[in-house]
């Protein structure tokens, strides 16, 4: 018999192919599957799910068989990783693979977000092009670009920047070594030497709503906040009433509290550039992410350590 895993969302189609033929697959999200499901959760030894989903603590007590979470992204914000280990579950991630396309994501929104591209597209669409002045844009060349959370998305995220003329600054919670990118001595700090913020912390309780009204004021009204982290890392209340007061320049946002369903002013706040989690959303990307989340499970199933245990 093949052993059951449980798939809390979906996956590529042929990453889900892949698990099939190596295992029985209950999908969390399948309707059809809830009764299949509810016998099977004794017999459950693996979970697959998204960075964005996880898996609560009430879910994992139900699987008492359960010995590894394999998560499709590195944030770990979804699962608690004390109490899985306290029940002997591996948690993994998929690190790496992934840095590049969320560093790029991060440079597309600056970039937008400098230079007006989804408000110049609703433009030219609307047939004002010509009938009505469109505002001038901001180069990046000669900017500061301060870096909050200085792990492999933000020294890739800062590589890119100084290949358009920026100069590079950071804060993070424990030392980095190996950089001499200039550090600061807070995220205030920070923001206060910034043209540019771009949050790319983990979140984590202590990380939550580090960006606050502090910090917006610091980075002052001129300055453009990017977020590619997670959206409890922003106290969002503050930034909707930095963009609407004009406290800061504006926004290229990729992530939000509460997504999908995320609060309807973001939709009018001014000088913003919103879009829905892409961060890690390339094909090569996400074939990458998923194979590796194979690779973890497998490994639980030989009797071995998932090699990117976090926990």
């Amino acid at each position: 018999m093949k052993p059951d895993i449980l798939l809390v969302e979906p996956m590529m189609q042929f990453i889900e192919d892949k698990l099939d033929a190596a295992y029985i697959v209950h999908r969390m999200y399948d309707p059809n599957q809830k009764t299949s499901l509810e016998a099977a959760l004794p017999r459950i030894k693996a979970v697959a799910t998204g960075g964005g989903t996880g898996i609560t603590n009430e879910w994992i007590e139900r699987l008492p068989a359960l010995g590894v979470i394999a998560i499709n992204g590195v944030g770990t914000d979804k699962v608690d990783l004390g109490f899985a280990r306290s029940r002997n579950i591996d948690v993994t991630t998929t690190p790496g693979v992934l840095t590049d396309d969320v560093a790029d994501t991060g440079i597309a929104l600056m970039l937008a977000a400098l230079r007006h591209v989804a408000r110049g597209d609703a433009f030219v669409r609307e047939g004002r092009w010509g009938k009505e002045p469109f505002p001038l844009g901001h180069s990046p060349k000669g900017k500061r670009v301060g870096i909050l959370g200085l792990g492999q998305i933000g020294k890739a995220f800062g590589r890119r920047a100084e290949a358009f003329g920026m100069s590079v600054r950071y804060w993070n919670r424990s030392p980095v070594k190996d950089t001499t990118w200039k550090s600061c001595a807070s995220p205030v700090a920070l923001a206060e030497d910034s043209d540019v913020l771009c949050v790319i912390i983990a979140a984590t309780a202590e990380t939550r709503n580090i960006v606050n009204a502090e910090v917006l004021k610091a980075l002052g009204p001129n300055g453009l906040l990017i977020n590619i982290a997670r959206g409890t890392v922003v106290d969002e209340d503050a930034l909707l009433a930095a963009l609407n007061g004009g406290t800061i320049a504006g926004a290229g946002l990729d992530v939000f509290v509460n997504e999908p369903n995320i609060r309807e002013e973001f939709f009018s706040a001014p000088n913003t550039v919103l879009m829905p989690h892409q961060g890690s959303a390339t094909v090569e990307t996400r074939v990458a992410m998923g194979e590796l989340v194979l690779a973890n499970i497998a490994a639980h199933f030989a009797g071995e350590k998932p090699p990117t245990t976090v926990n």
